[in-house]
């Protein structure tokens, strides 16, 4: 961990900080032009769709404020999704039902949701509560991830998901996001979710933290993070790695989450990921950013799978 480094010292390790991340990694790899495609849910999945990259099945879309009021019979036969702002940020906006009371919705801690509670908060989402500038919105529904049982104990009343940093093709580094009680169910570390660092080259646990502070076990269920292993881990890169190809962004982040029956799923690209994963990582991106770039310059024409292994092999240990 870094602790109360001195910028100096902070340098040294390799530290990204967020001028750096913004003038040298997002303006000079990310054309802008290129943003609507991560920042709209709904154009992301159908990218994803036309190139055949596994995501969270679209159950359906209120676009317009008279959709509301079909909400009651479309989600009549639906006891699991999540409805989530289309150009939303930060977590924020994303309602997660797990089940059904009689005529409640039930959110992952087992607090109940009436119908008009659910439409309140898709109208919200339609006038832009949520969105990228407060702009006027859309609200997508998806199908709820069944995670896999190799996090049990590790999330709490939530689906965990893994951020993995891709840089020029290559993944340089990734970390898990585990649910709290005080996240809400949600695996999105503003809100209170464990990050845990996530070794590129195993898919073993290196550090983890919670609130910027490093921890040991889940504040929930006590269990020692340390022990997790992410399952089909070069799968999940591969998967990652694809979503760079398929954007044509050179810095982004890719979230997946793994269902228990369908493996790892897309669940969102990113075009402006946060530097918190250094911290959960215990370690800097700089030569890794650096070794990535020379590789992508030197071998342009490596497939997926070839960026994948190297990024195991060679930067993993930077």
């Amino acid at each position: 961990m870094f602790g109360l480094a001195s910028p100096k010292k902070l340098r040294e390790l390799g530290i990204v900080g967020m001028n750096k991340r913004n003038v040298k990694y997002i303006a000079q790899n990310n054309p802008r032009h290129l943003y609507p495609l991560v920042d709209d849910k709904l154009k992301t999945k159908e990218l994803c769709r036309q190139h055949n990259l596994a995501m969270p099945k679209l159950l359906g879309v209120c676009k317009v404020q008279s959709n509301v009021n079909e909400l009651e019979g479309f989600l009549a036969d639906i006891p699991q999704f999540v409805i989530k702002p289309a150009k939303g940020s930060g977590g924020k906006g994303i309602l997660v039902i797990t089940g059904r009371d009689g005529e409640d919705f039930l959110k992952p801690s087992g607090a109940k949701v009436t119908l008009s509670e659910v439409k309140r908060h898709v109208s919200n989402t339609l006038s832009g509560l949520y969105s990228l500038g407060g702009k006027p919105d859309v609200a997508v529904i998806e199908d709820l991830v069944v995670f896999t049982d190799d996090f049990d104990g590790f999330s709490f009343e939530g689906v965990p998901d893994i951020r993995v940093i891709i840089y020029k093709g290559y993944p340089v580094m990734a970390m898990t996001r585990l649910s709290t009680h005080a996240s809400d169910g949600k695996a999105n570390l503003h809100q209170g979710a464990v990050g845990v660092g996530i070794d590129i080259a195993t898919g073993h646990a290196l550090n983890a933290v919670m609130n910027a502070r490093p921890i040991e076990q889940h504040p929930d269920t006590g269990k020692a993070l340390k022990e997790l292993k992410v399952p089909l881990w070069q799968e999940l890169l591969t998967l990652s790695v694809q979503g760079f190809d398929t954007t044509g962004l050179g810095y982004m982040g890719a979230d997946i989450v793994l269902d228990k029956n369908l493996g790892p799923l897309l669940l969102e690209l990113n075009a402006r990921p946060g530097l918190a994963i250094q911290v959960a990582n215990g370690r800097g991106l700089e030569p890794r950013l650096a070794l990535a770039e020379e590789q992508s310059r030197l071998h342009p024409d490596r497939s997926a799978e070839e960026r994948v292994r190297y990024s195991m092999e060679v930067i993993a240990p930077l």
